[in-house]
């Protein structure tokens, strides 16, 4: 495949760059990913594909099926479920586990069971949606794997909808920071019940564990997660002059550390990272040379906007160049697809990539 460098200084048009050096940050935390909201791409990734253990980050799954069949009609947000023993038994007070304090044969709406498992962190919670919804936490759990599959989050696979302990139940954290994204874009109508500070039930209030509410600014979800076997885990989100970013944390040795750790990541994930956009316009950004036509060469404009975030730092290094998979030969139409315009940084393989089409035809 031949590669046709631009014979200009694209730097005042395309400034792009990626995160080849973004691998001098350093954290205490075992698994860590900031991840741009807008792009989808991965930032900083250290264990990023690693298949973790997500304890009570497993949540954010959980609420995400709910939404879905909420979304679907099948569910409504008023609709009544019962509490059965084994969620009073497995998720209630007397395991000392995250719960939202529900009795056996009360009867919460789905609202306040969602809100009992994305504030609270409510195991018990749980177990009611997924027996409401599924029959069986089992079977629930098994829903849980098949949209997250289907959602393109390949090391995803639940046993249970709370996040407690089991053998095979495991996500990387890039995969839950896609989970967030998604979970943001598609669900926005259902997003603020992440930021609620604080939940009452049964006349026992509770405060959400995400560090990041009310400390930092921007900051507006998600969860958090602590299991002996994994240590303390937070996926959380923040805006700051229009641009969001997602950080997962996992492995991390206590909730101070959790709650400094998470800080000090968000800080960075705006401060180190920026994000640049060229739209469309028409702007020609090459002249590429064209056999056997009327014309010797042909301009070529993007076809699409091009997006990229990385480390700030490195935007002054980026490098563009025309990429044609086969010379170009007349004929050629106007808006023809001809090839693709990549943007890349030394020290990393794969180029972010846009299509560039020619700008009139050449007969």
């Amino acid at each position: 495949m031949p590669f046709m460098r631009l014979a200009f200084c694209l730097s005042a048009l395309v400034l792009a760059a990626f995160p080849g050096s973004a691998q001098t940050i350093e954290t205490e935390a075992e698994f860590a990913v900031i991840l741009d909201y807008d792009t989808g791409e991965v930032l900083y990734s250290k264990n990023g594909n690693e298949p973790m253990v997500p304890a009570s980050m497993t949540k954010i799954m959980t609420a995400h099926v709910v939404y879905d069949h909420i979304e679907k009609g099948e569910l409504s947000l008023e609709d009544r479920f019962t509490v059965s023993e084994r969620a009073w038994r497995e998720g209630g007070w007397a395991t000392g586990g995250s719960t939202m304090g529900l009795e056996i044969g009360e009867q919460p709406t789905v609202e306040e069971l969602l809100r009992g498992v994305v504030v609270l962190s409510g195991n018990d919670a749980c177990i009611v949606l997924a027996e409401g919804i599924s029959g069986t936490e089992e079977a629930f759990a098994r829903e849980m794997t098949r949209v997250a599959q289907e959602m393109g989050l390949k090391t995803a696979n639940f046993e249970n909808a709370s996040g407690l302990y089991a053998d095979n139940h495991r996500i990387s954290a890039i995969d839950l920071a896609r989970l967030a994204q998604q979970e943001i874009k598609k669900f926005p109508q259902f997003y603020k019940y992440y930021s609620e500070r604080e939940m009452s039930w049964n006349g026992i209030t509770q405060q959400n564990r995400n560090p990041l509410l009310g400390t930092m600014e921007g900051a507006d979800g998600l969860k958090t997660g602590h299991l002996e076997i994994s240590g303390y885990g937070l996926t959380a989100s923040a805006v700051r002059d229009g641009e969001r970013r997602i950080i997962v944390l996992n492995g991390l040795p206590s909730i101070s550390s959790r709650a400094s750790e998470g800080e000090r990541m968000m800080r960075l994930a705006f401060a180190a990272f920026e994000r640049r956009r060229v739209e469309a316009d028409g702007a020609v950004i090459a002249s590429l040379d064209v056999w056997n036509g009327k014309q010797a060469k042909v301009d070529v404009v993007l076809a699409e906007p091009l997006s990229v975030a990385g480390q700030a730092s490195a935007f002054d290094t980026a490098k563009s160049e025309i990429v044609l998979s086969e010379p170009l030969i007349a004929p050629i139409q106007e808006g023809q697809v001809i090839g693709s315009l990549a943007v890349t940084l030394d020290g990393r393989s794969d180029p972010v990539l846009v299509p560039v089409k020619a700008a009139s035809s050449v007969e």
